[in-house]
């Protein structure tokens, strides 16, 4: 065993609050603060992007769930997860409560398919992190176009080698326990030429240029799967012979970690951190934030949250990728591409920010295979993001005609969730003629949404075909005219003149034999609108909520939302309760008779007196 890797040994058993000394430095996406709460900073240059890499099954979403700051990202259980809807029935999943928010992982090779970018967090330290597919070594060549370039898993490995380009530090994943594969010796041949420490003459063919673009980029081997230390003094261990044989790749000696124990994590804090401070320095800025920097991070816009979600092959990434104009997640004509929620951090025309989410399609449970969890695991994934949205997209397919019920299913959840939803009619390029145009298309997905969901009456529909780009542009100012509505407080004078027209055009009805009477209104939260009526009632009949809400719509222009309207008991009346006989109080009965009857004997000698004047003579 050499010195350094005994030297790592000793780093190893150190306690592991070596972590919680490092110095903070905010990098990375948004939203961030010093709770987790603040935007980005303002010098997108000093986020320190850290990418994992690696073979198949090797553990890097683990790793990317074990690195990911839960508070930045929201990815912790929320408590809407135990709330039943009607829809649940038609979007439901099996064991929702097994994991929150991070990347899919499960035992089954090549479940990660696109790069998933988060806000990363070790002790102070905040960073961009990038899990990213596994590497098949012959599927290098199909990348580069050598061979089929329009393949799934080109397309994977593109998107991989795009997040090691664009990284400050590839974080390289092995098991160490199967040793050097032949994805990991292809893997290590490629990471060679990107690496400005090794030597580039053996680029097959590629710019040279292009691959170093980082000059900067750090390469670490991480060997995963080694719980303890026990496997250090075994005999017969193939470990020890492993690293070994990972040590000649170039890259220095590997480091022992268990990302699902989370042993080995102090060395991979001190090396981001090291390299965060670097990166600032490099860039004249201050180590550490500063306060001019920090003010300028609490005055981030906070981007709009949208979600595309559908159901499979409707067109959902090549929409994504259409409105940010590059390949950035998979899509193709194959169902079920997409299994993570991807989400992209994006400026649209230039000064309104947007984390715009792609989500997996969503099938009817009873269509899913039981015997495979990954898309059980996609679908709460995608619910997930819907929750977390300020608007969500529901993509439909214009070939269809008419509305699936899996679709009303969404759009029931959607609402009944609070968020404000837009229809996007995708695909109208293989319906459309001369003589039916996408205004009529629209129309006519309004009048059947009314028809099933009278609550989603004049829903905005946008007709589109995202694959030539037709119409996509007038998605996002509807967009945003929703985020308007779903996030507008109305003034209290306003809503209670509103009030006023609506009792005077039809009251309420009686209700237990009394007459309702709405006193006033207010609104106590937008996004979604919540208002309370004040009434002498505890409840009004559901057939006169919907004609308020409908009301409501109309003159407020609230489409596209639920309009929650909440009845609330007024403050009752101090008298009118209150009755001036039978004011007795004591025991009642014949045991109340026989207390009088005994205190009577004992005070007067004699028992109590019946009749009329009886009262009279007793008090004598």
């Amino acid at each position: 065993m050499s010195h350094s890797f005994r030297s790592l040994l000793t780093v190893l058993s150190k306690p592991h609050g070596i972590a919680t000394s490092i110095s903070r430095v905010y990098a990375g996406g948004w939203p961030s603060t010093q709770a987790c709460r603040r935007s980005v900073s303002t010098n997108a240059n000093a986020d320190l992007i850290v990418s994992i890499l690696g073979p198949p099954n090797a553990g890097k979403s683990t790793l990317f769930n074990r690195l990911m700051c839960k508070e930045a990202n929201r990815s912790y259980r929320l408590g809407s997860d135990k709330k039943k809807t009607r829809s649940k029935g038609r979007i439901g999943y099996r064991s929702p409560s097994r994991r929150s928010g991070g990347a899919i992982v499960t035992n089954v090779a090549g479940t990660t398919r696109d790069r998933r970018e988060c806000i990363g967090r070790i002790g102070g330290t905040y960073f961009r992190l990038i899990d990213t597919a596994g590497v098949d070594g012959e599927q290098i060549d199909v990348a580069f176009g050598k061979k089929n370039k329009t393949s799934i898993e080109g397309a994977m490995i593109r998107q991989t080698m795009e997040a090691a380009r664009g990284s400050d530090l590839v974080l390289l994943m092995f098991d160490a326990r199967l040793g050097v594969t032949s994805d990991l010796h292809e893997t290590i041949r490629w990471l060679r030429k990107i690496s400005p420490n090794t030597a580039s003459s053996d680029v097959d063919g590629e710019d040279s240029s292009e691959l170093q673009s980082n000059n900067t980029r750090e390469i670490v081997i991480l060997a995963n799967k080694l719980e303890g230390d026990r496997w250090a003094s075994m005999d017969n261990n193939n470990v020890l012979d492993n690293l070994n044989e990972v040590s000649r790749a170039g890259f220095g000696e590997p480091v022992p970690i268990s990302a699902e124990h989370g042993e080995g994590i102090v060395d991979i804090a001190v090396l981001i951190d090291k390299l965060t401070r670097e990166k600032r320095v490099r860039l004249g800025l201050p180590e550490e934030i500063d306060e001019d920097e920090s003010r300028n991070m609490d005055g981030e816009i906070k981007p709009l949250q949208l979600a595309i979600l559908g159901r499979q092959n409707v067109g959902k990434s090549t929409l994504v990728n259409t409105l940010l104009g590059e390949e950035r997640v998979i899509a193709g004509e194959t169902p079920g591409l997409t299994r993570d929620a991807i989400s992209v951090p994006w400026l649209w025309k230039k000064n309104k920010p947007v984390q715009i989410v792609d989500t997996a399609g969503i099938r009817r449970g009873v269509k899913r295979e039981r015997s495979n969890e990954i898309e059980d695991l996609a679908v709460l994934d995608a619910m997930r993001s819907m929750k977390l949205a300020d608007v969500a997209v529901l993509v439909l397919d214009s070939q269809a005609r008419v509305i699936q019920r899996q679709e009303l299913a969404i759009a029931d959840a959607v609402v009944r969730e609070g968020r404000s939803l837009v229809i996007v009619a995708n695909k109208m390029d293989l319906v459309v003629d001369a003589d039916y145009s996408p205004h009529d298309f629209a129309t006519a997905v309004q009048e059947q949404i009314e028809l099933r969901f009278p609550m989603l009456r004049k829903t905005p529909v946008v007709a589109m075909s995202s694959l030539y780009g037709d119409n996509v542009f007038k998605l996002m100012p509807v967009v945003f005219k929703a985020r308007e509505r779903w996030a507008r407080v109305i003034p209290t004078g306003m809503l209670n003149r509103w009030l006023e027209e609506v009792l005077d055009e039809h009251s309420p009805p009686m209700q237990q034999g009394r007459p309702a009477r709405i006193k006033y209104i207010l609104q106590t939260k937008g996004r979604p609108p919540t208002f309370l009526l004040f009434c002498n009632v505890k409840e009004l009949p559901v057939n006169y909520l919907r004609y308020m809400t409908r009301s409501f719509q109309d003159s407020f222009d609230m489409f596209g939302m639920e309009v929650r309207l909440v009845v609330k008991t007024s403050a009752e009346n101090p008298y009118s309760n209150k009755s001036t006989t039978n004011k007795t109080t004591g025991i009642g009965g014949w045991q109340g008779r026989k207390k009088r009857f005994v205190a009577s004997l004992k005070k007067t000698g004699k028992p109590l007196q019946k009749g009329r004047g009886a009262r009279r003579n007793n008090k004598r």
